[in-house]
């Protein structure tokens, strides 16, 4: 497989947050966004995290293992006002975590969007709420295909909220 039937392949499997869903998403954080660190886990093509900049997040991570879509990330991230704001890693998600709660930092807001249809999520989740990397009255918010039910508690982290949109849920998770 030749490296633009890679991308190709990858390309088809993305599915960016839709407007409403990512509409939704700023609704709920409309009293939180301001000043928060975010980070946007499976951050895909970086749209969620750039638009966290310009509702008022102070500063955002963008996680993205994927290094033909961290390159597409790198050149948007570029073409922004808020590059200076904006920090790129390219690193699995659940590796970030880990390394991330190792160095001390946290976030106000952590959102993330794995493949809908794999076990990711619930790793993920785990893997946040076993970790410092939520500050305390932090906000966690998974996106998921709607027929896939998470359970109420990941480690320190609580369901408070779903909403659902189509075939997307949100699952809003706090600090028990």
């Amino acid at each position: 497989m030749t490296r633009n039937d890679r991308t190709l392949r990858r390309q088809k499997t993305l599915r960016p947050t839709t407007g409403k869903v990512r509409e939704a998403l700023f609704n709920i954080l409309r009293d939180r966004i301001n000043e928060a660190r975010f980070l946007d886990l499976y951050a895909g093509t970086g749209v969620v995290g750039i638009e966290a900049l310009k509702q008022g997040a102070s500063e955002v991570v963008l996680v993205e293992a994927s290094k033909s879509s961290v390159k597409s990330i790198q050149e948007a991230v570029r073409k922004s006002r808020f590059a200076e704001r904006i920090q790129v890693v390219e690193k699995k998600a659940a590796s970030y975590i880990e390394w991330a709660g190792a160095k001390g930092f946290a976030f106000d807001i952590i959102f993330l969007d794995p493949p809908y249809h794999s076990d990711e999520i619930v790793l993920i989740l785990f893997a946040i709420g076993n970790s410092p990397v939520l500050k305390e009255g932090g906000l966690v918010i998974a996106e998921h295909f709607t027929k896939k039910v998470l359970p109420d508690d990941f480690g320190a982290l609580h369901k408070t909220k779903e909403y659902k949109y189509g075939d997307s849920v949100l699952s809003i998770y706090e600090p028990a």
